[in-house]
């Protein structure tokens, strides 16, 4: 037994792991909070010191219960957080939200067995109350708040367990939470989102405004006497006596004496000293229920503003200490808390109870407005309290009407309509202005079904809605009295407040008159001449409807309708139809589409300078494609260079699918028209840039900036500026540095590829990551062109004579190129930003870039820095496939090549920075091989070198970095170029060399192979394979390197193709040498080379036709006395090709 107690109050020894306390106390409320509420109420109930003793295990409920007890007691103790017993608490009541008490009422049976104890009452809700304030989690917030509800209203549970603790607290718990609705108010500010220019609540602001409504609205209960039970009471349901100890007992007693002689001393206070956090949650709800709730918003309104009247009136009487009240600060308080409680009954975004008592409330409005209304004679019309009273009851009328959905709105018209009706119509003979609005709202809503609008008059309406028939039978012809009918319901149209007449117009347009569809389309022309020469004549809703309508009569047969729509569209609003329009571009038939290409290119040009008609464009073009599940973003993009190790440019944008692209080229091709029309660019480009920087993935966006470009390079000095300025105030070196030591991400991590830490990159990081992107984005949006013009000062500042720039310094630091070189070469960057900054870095001028990176690498390479390498490799690659053979002959391009065959010379590892380095120069080398041949110059053959062959199978080239690689594989000697030394030790001797920069060399020709254009194949076989081959040929050469000899010739059969036919049987020789004579090294790289070239294009095995006979000898006898098994298998296998059939 004493083992079993032990086992279960492990949580008590000094040794027990905190680990395991929390695991045990995860144990017991898990087991709580999974019994059912009954069952758990009766083990309360029966609780007894005897259950100490019982089972051991931690799964019973009342072992569970003494757990708990013991724990919560001994943290009431030792001033311990609860937490590990509130956050389940609220955890689980926020997983059974929405279901019933037999599945969610655990937590009240807890609360309430705990809250019968004084001190453990006093921290547990100091602990929930803690919890808001300290918990920075969203889900932690909403179950607090779901919690914290079904707390204040456990009478409203259907329960039938008797809850004596929550009663006895209740007062007391209130001032408490209370405490919290200022937090609650901040949750509010922070928790909505825009959707089509209105705001929505998130799922935690809707529990959080609740939970306000439900807090405040708790404060307006009548006061009740609170009762305390004594404990040894025979015939209380909870026997805590034999629970809870003496000691808390008697330390429990002073609070209670003390709490029940101020129990009720500031509770009338409490409600009003919420007044402000009131006003900011009515705002709230206001702004959230504007669009799908006009009624009830029209209610808000008003509540909102008698709270401000309230604050206004009685908000100034209160002393500067705060402490004496006067009498009217008391009447402001009781009548705030009077008409909250009704007010807040009416507020709650989620109440399940409204369904079961609107109809009650609403025949206490309807009574209470017709009994004022009755009353309302001479004598009490003056009467401010009567006039109060009267907007008090409508104002609870709109608040309930205005949040019942459409079926409800039907069944109460149905059964009360008879009754709001009579009721409404007598306010109508009011003087008061805010009556007769609020009438006007009310009617409008429940009877007309329109949105609100202030003012109006009922009369009008009538009096319109018995003459709006006749007047519109009288369109069914085109004569003088249709036309001057249409002018009368135009008129009538615009005089209503709602659009029930504008939607019997629209009714003639379903008609198969096509008289009476072009009158229609006549009357919606002299209302929009109408309202376009007097502002706000027409509802924003009926603005929406006669686009709508537009839109349809777009597709009307009616040639003449369709044109008239078409001109009437950019008189109205583009944000009320351009997706509609936009939407019947893509989707319509080649006769409607020419008027809605008529009718975009008309609202396009007549609002060309009003860029949130663009933007919105360019937003409805993305989302179609995006909802039509059009390929309209190419992320990853393509290389700038293959195989240029790891360096990937990664930002390219891929084209659309031909289907897509003649989609989306219904909406922009016609932006050029449009583009022809703009005046000032300058008002444009900046919101462009600005919608570049907040999507730069966003691929039509992309697209509508190519179609612009030309018009950016008239601006390219305002284009650059706007970069300047955005960078402007973004830190530079050091922050990045600060800001990932401060989120604790190590130098290593900072400097190394970062690709496999973005999902643990905290927000704050990609934010920054993001700003230092942007500009880099926008830059890469301009044509090369704006990077030639040397005398551009925000490009390139004010250059010296010759652009050599030292220490990461330019003349002028505060220009594009100096931007881009920063954050390119800065050992203070992110990964990404210095990659793409790197070649955007390519595109700067030869002048400026290669005097710079020769300065950089060579620094680098003494000191080892591998990132500035690779930015420099990066920026170097990118520059040799932008600009081609146009900056081949640059004098810095000479002086780079031995900086890199410095790098080369380093020992590496495989798969380490320095071997992937080294790959990026191999690659840089093989371009400039590249330029090298495809610049004018080297067509020539007349400025070919004629290669002499020596007796020891060296060779001896000048003229070009081709010649020099090829010179330093097979020769180890540092030939001359044509016009500079690449080197000042002309006589360095084989030895000094290692052996691994001959096999770079060696990988650079390869490299070069790949990338050769096909015109420039044959020459370079011509340059390269007669001295590789004579080279092999000489057996006193190293194995290694005749070894590597033999791969680029095998690249060369491979990548060259035809190209290599003039050399081919020499070729075949080499193969078969070194099959017969060569080191196990060679004769494998032979049987590859052989095997290349038995499967070439036809002219080539023509050429070697003559050899095969002695190959089939040497592979027959290779295949079976060769040591090695890779090259018998190899050998094997050609032998089997030549000898089958």
């Amino acid at each position: 037994m004493e083992e079993d107690e032990g086992e279960l109050l492990l949580w008590k020894s000094d040794l027990a792991p905190e680990s395991m306390v929390s695991v045990t106390v995860g144990r017991v409320m898990a087991t709580l909070l999974v019994a059912r509420p009954k069952k758990l109420h009766n083990a309360v109930s029966g609780l007894s010191p005897d259950h100490r003793q019982g089972a051991s295990s931690l799964d019973s409920i009342h072992q569970s219960l003494w757990f708990l007890h013991q724990y919560v007691k001994d943290a009431v103790q030792n001033h311990v957080s609860l937490d590990e017993i509130l956050i389940p608490m609220i955890e689980h009541a926020l997983r059974l939200k929405d279901k019933n008490w037999k599945r969610g009422g655990q937590v009240l049976v807890l609360l309430n067995w705990l809250f019968l104890d004084e001190l453990t009452f006093q921290t547990l809700i100091k602990n929930i109350a803690d919890i808001i304030v300290r918990k920075d989690d969203r889900y932690v917030a909403l179950g607090w708040c779901i919690l914290v509800r079904s707390l204040v209203e456990f009478e409203s549970v259907p329960c039938e367990l008797p809850l004596n603790g929550l009663r006895e607290r209740f007062n007391d718990m209130l001032k408490v939470l209370c405490s919290c609705i200022p937090r609650l108010t901040c949750i509010l500010s922070k928790g909505s989102m825009l959707q089509e220019g209105f705001e929505l609540p998130s799922r935690l602001a809707v529990c959080a405004a609740d939970c306000i409504v439900s807090l405040t609205n708790a404060l307006t209960r009548k006061a009740e006497v609170q009762t305390r039970q004594k404990r040894s009471n025979a015939n209380s349901s909870y026997q805590q006596v034999t629970i809870f100890s003496n000691t808390v007992d008697d330390q429990r007693e002073k609070p209670i004496s003390n709490a029940s002689k101020d129990s009720y001393l500031d509770m009338e206070y409490l409600l009003w000293d919420q007044l402000k956090d009131l006003a900011k949650l009515v705002q709230r709800l206001l702004a959230w229920s504007k669009n799908s709730r006009p009624l009830h918003a029209k209610g808000l309104e008003q509540v909102l503003k008698w709270l401000d009247e309230i604050n206004l009136h009685y908000g100034n009487f209160q002393d500067e200490a705060g402490k004496v009240k006067s009498k009217i600060p008391r009447t402001g308080s009781l009548l705030l808390s009077s008409c909250w409680r009704h007010y807040s009954i009416l507020l709650f975004l989620e109440d399940r109870l409204f369904s079961q008592h609107y109809k009650e409330w609403l025949n206490q409005y309807l009574s209470g407005i017709q009994y004022y209304s009755g009353h309302h004679t001479e004598e009490t019309i003056g009467n401010k309290k009567a006039r109060e009273t009267m907007i008090f009851f409508l104002n609870c009328l709109c608040l309930l009407l205005g949040r019942l959905d459409s079926k409800k709105i039907e069944s109460t018209v149905s059964e009360y309509g008879t009754q709001i009706s009579q009721v409404l119509l007598l306010q109508f003979h009011s003087t008061d202005e805010d009556v007769i609005d609020e009438v006007v709202s009310i009617f409008k809503a429940v009877f007309l079904n329109s949105k609100l609008s202030s003012g109006g008059s009922i009369t009008d309406h009538r009096q319109l809605d018995s003459v709006m028939p006749l007047l519109l039978n009288l369109l069914d012809e085109r004569d003088v009295t249709a036309r001057a009918v249409i002018i009368l319901i135009a008129e009538s149209c615009l005089m209503s407040r709602d659009n029930q007449f504008l939607l019997e117009v629209f009714k003639r347009f379903d008609s198969d008159s096509i008289m009476q569809r072009r009158n229609a389309i006549d009357v919606i022309s002299e209302i929009v001449q109408m309202s376009s020469n007097t502002r706000n004549l027409l509802t924003q809703s009926a603005w929406q409807d006669i686009a709508n309508q537009l839109i349809k009569c777009l597709e009307d047969e009616e040639i003449l309708i369709r044109k008239q729509a078409a001109d009437l569209l950019p008189c109205v609003e583009p944000a009320l139809f351009l997706p509609s329009l936009v939407r019947l571009v893509y989707l319509s038939n080649d006769e409607v589409l020419a008027s809605a290409r008529e009718a975009l290119i008309g609202v396009l040009k007549c609002h060309n300078q009003n860029i949130g008609a663009i933007l919105m464009l360019l937003d409805c073009v993305s989302d179609f494609s995006l909802n039509a599940a059009l390929p309209s973003t190419g992320g990853n993009g393509q290389d700038c260079i293959d195989q240029v190790g790891e360096f990937k440019s990664g930002f390219n944008d891929k084209e659309l699918s031909p289907g897509s692209r003649l989609q989306s080229d219904r909406v922009l091709s016609l932006i050029p028209q449009w583009s022809q029309s703009v005046q000032n660019w300058k008002f444009l480009i900046g919101p462009l840039m600005d919608k570049m920087f907040a999507e730069p993935s966003n691929a039509i966006l992309v697209r509508f900036l190519s179609m612009i470009n030309e018009h950016f390079v008239k601006a390219t000095d305002v284009v650059l500026e706007r970069i300047l300025s955005y960078v402007k105030g973004q830190k530079e070196f050091g922050y990045i540095s600060q800001l990932f030591s401060s989120l604790h991400i190590s130098d290593e991590c900072f400097y190394s590829k970062q690709d496999n830490q973005d999902e643990d990159m905290s927000l704050s990081v990609q934010q920054s990551l993001f700003e230092r992107l942007c500009p880099l984005l926008v830059i890469r949006m301009l044509p090369l062109e704006v990077f030639n013009d040397l005398s551009m000062s925000v490009m390139y500042g004010q250059l010296p004579n010759r652009a050599i720039v030292h220490d990461m310094e330019m003349v002028d630091h505060k220009c594009v190129a100096a931007l881009l070189l920063n954050r390119a070469f800065s050992k203070h960057e992110f990964d990404d930003v210095r990659k793409l900054a790197a070649e955007l870095s390519g595109r700067i001028h030869p002048q400026v870039l290669y005097p710079f990176v020769n300065s950089v690498l060579e620094d680098a390479a003494i000191s080892h820095n591998i990132p500035r390498i690779k930015a420099c490799l990066f920026s170097m690659c990118t520059s040799l496939v932008v600009r081609g053979e146009h900056n081949f002959s640059h004098f810095d391009m000479f002086k780079i090549v031995k900086t890199l065959e410095i790098i080369l010379s380093w020992p590496s590892q495989n798969g380490d920075e320095v071997s992937k380095s080294q790959h990026g120069c191999i690659d840089c080398i093989a371009l400039m091989i590249c330029n090298e041949l495809q610049a004018p110059n080297s067509c020539s053959a007349s400025n070919f070198v004629k290669i002499d062959i020596n007796k020891k199978g060296h060779a001896s080239l000048k003229g070009s970095i081709l010649d020099y690689v090829v010179g330093r594989l097979i020769s180890g000697t540092k030939e001359q170029g044509a016009a500079h030394d690449l080197d000042n030790n002309d006589n360095t001797s084989d030895n000094s060399t290692p052996l691994s920069l001959y096999l770079c060399m060696a990988n650079v020709l390869t490299s070069a192979c790949q990338k050769l254009s096909d015109s420039r194949k044959k020459q370079f076989a011509r340059k390269v394979l007669p001295r590789l081959i004579s080279f092999v040929e000489v057996t006193s050469t190293p194995v290694d390197i005749r070894t590597a000899c033999i791969a680029v010739i095998f690249s060369a059969v491979y990548h060259l193709k035809s190209a290599i036919l003039p050399y081919s049987k020499d070729v075949f020789s080499v193969s078969l040498n070194a099959l017969k004579n060569g080191q196990e090294q060679e004769r494998i790289a032979g049987a590859k080379l052989m095997v290349s070239l038995m499967s070439s294009e036809d002219p080539i095995l023509e050429c070697i036709s003559g050899g095969l006979l002695e190959a089939r000898d040497v592979l027959s006898s290779v295949s079976s006395f060769d040591p090695s098994i890779e090259v018998q298998q190899i050998c094997q296998k050609m032998l089997q090709c030549l000898i089958s059939p």
